[in-house]
């Protein structure tokens, strides 16, 4: 059985590799030459459209993996049910379950695997997508972020920190300017908070310390008009697939502390531990349907696969929409399709045939 394990496990991987990196690398591709007349004015080198294309591998990879592992299994098990392997394994005395349960762990090895490319390498290859798109695009980020915290430059080249942006409501807390003067810090000015109003910042409960006199003097309101819109601060901050579920779930800490829920953020936050789990489940899925199928072909094999691949996508994207919109909680939204695909995925496998 060791030896028709490692055949078998060969060929799937084989084909696993070869459809998942091709769909990956064609979705970057595409995605570039969507791109491609917002980069042309900027005369971009080679090597950066082919970097630019790379840095979106691992995104398109993890959208493509469940997909592929569906489509692998189903076909190398209907081959075998074709060539009438699996009766012959089955009158050599062998069982399915001895047979299928290295794919099981697979399976669960390969969800894993895709957690860790989402935790690690996507979200860093995403921001270095991100940085790219717009130095290609002829521009550069007006934003950097370090330990939490947004730093930004007003419109007079003063240093501005900014401890909590919330796009949706147009509002910052935590403010932190420091006035230049010619060669020294001429005034630091903090505020509790910043609201985007008529056109405008206008800063609450702020306090003015001037360097060289020491005079501290306290404002309720004041208005600020050398900092940029708050277009620019939404379209350079970092996204949930530019964040860990570490970093993402302190980012979501930070704003209940600030009194903003994002429910969009929750969702996606339980997004990412629920969609790597798929992948466990496409397996059980594609060895059970082919183990009942009589039909080994592989356009049939792969129109299955595609079909039922296009069911969970249509199915989870719904899910997380309603979820977002706070129709229903952010578990509920997240978790809904993953489970309903686990449950029958293992309710086919436990009742294979013997």
């Amino acid at each position: 059985m060791k030896i028709v394990h490692r055949l078998y496990l060969a060929d799937f991987f084989k084909i696993l590799l070869l459809i998942s990196f091709g769909l990956s690398l064609m979705a970057s591709l595409i995605d570039l030459i969507g791109n491609i007349d917002n980069f042309l004015p900027s005369k971009p080198a080679t090597g950066s459209l082919v970097l630019y294309a790379v840095l979106n591998f691992p995104k398109f990879f993890l959208y493509f993996l469940p997909m592929s592992v569906l489509i692998c299994s189903l076909f190398t098990f209907s081959q075998a049910v074709r060539r009438k392997e699996i009766v012959a394994i089955k009158t050599a005395g062998g069982r399915l379950r001895d047979l299928y349960w290295p794919f099981v762990i697979c399976g669960v090895l390969i969800s894993m695997a895709a957690f860790f490319v989402g935790e690690v390498v996507a979200p860093d290859f995403s921001t270095r997508a991100a940085e790219l798109r717009t130095r290609l695009k002829g521009g550069s980020r007006k934003t950097a972020f370090s330990e939490g915290a947004l730093w930004i430059k007003d419109k007079k080249g003063n240093p501005v920190r900014i401890e909590l942006y919330v796009p949706e409501k147009k509002a910052a807390r935590g403010i932190s300017i420091f006035v230049q003067g010619e060669n020294f810090l001429k005034q630091t000015i903090t505020a509790k908070k910043a609201v985007w109003e008529e056109g405008r910042w206008v800063l609450e409960k702020v306090t003015i310390v001037t360097t060289e006199t020491g005079i501290r003097e306290g404002l309720e309101r004041m208005e600020y008009d050398d900092l940029d819109s708050p277009d620019i601060f939404a379209r350079e901050m970092k996204t949930s697939e530019e964040m860990g579920l570490t970093e993402l779930y302190h980012y979501i800490q930070r704003l209940k502390v600030a009194g903003f829920n994002n429910v969009k953020l929750l969702v996606d936050l339980n997004a990412k531990v629920s969609f790597p789990l798929i992948n466990m489940f496409m397996m059980l899925l594609g060895i059970s349907l082919a183990a009942r199928s009589t039909t080994g072909g592989g356009l049939y094999t792969a129109g299955m696969g595609l079909a039922i691949s296009l069911l969970y996508w249509f199915g989870y994207t719904f899910s997380l929409s309603v979820g977002y919109v706070g129709i229903v909680p952010p578990f509920i939204a997240a978790w809904t399709v993953s489970f309903a695909f686990g449950s029958f995925a293992a309710y086919l496998f436990k009742t294979l045939p013997e």
